[in-house]
């Protein structure tokens, strides 16, 4: 399996369902984009890379062209 990673930057909210269903935001801040070879796309963020969450490519693309994600790299 390859994965692509790409430098990224959270600007706005960016919700994603957390551990018991809960509906939770990204933190505003910088982050790591990891695509693998089936599509999926985990956004990690943290001091230590300590929170994940996997997110379809289509909201990850709909972020983008709303510049609540803007890349990096």
């Amino acid at each position: 399996m390859q994965i692509t990673t790409h430098s990224a930057r959270i600007t706005g909210p960016l919700a994603y369902l957390a551990a018991g269903g809960k509906m939770r935001h990204i933190p505003i801040g910088p982050c790591l984009l990891e695509r693998t070879d089936d599509g999926s796309i985990d956004v990690i963020w943290g001091a230590n890379g300590q929170s994940s969450a996997a997110l379809p490519a289509t909201v990850i693309q709909a972020a983008h062209e709303d510049g609540i994600l803007q890349l990096v790299d």
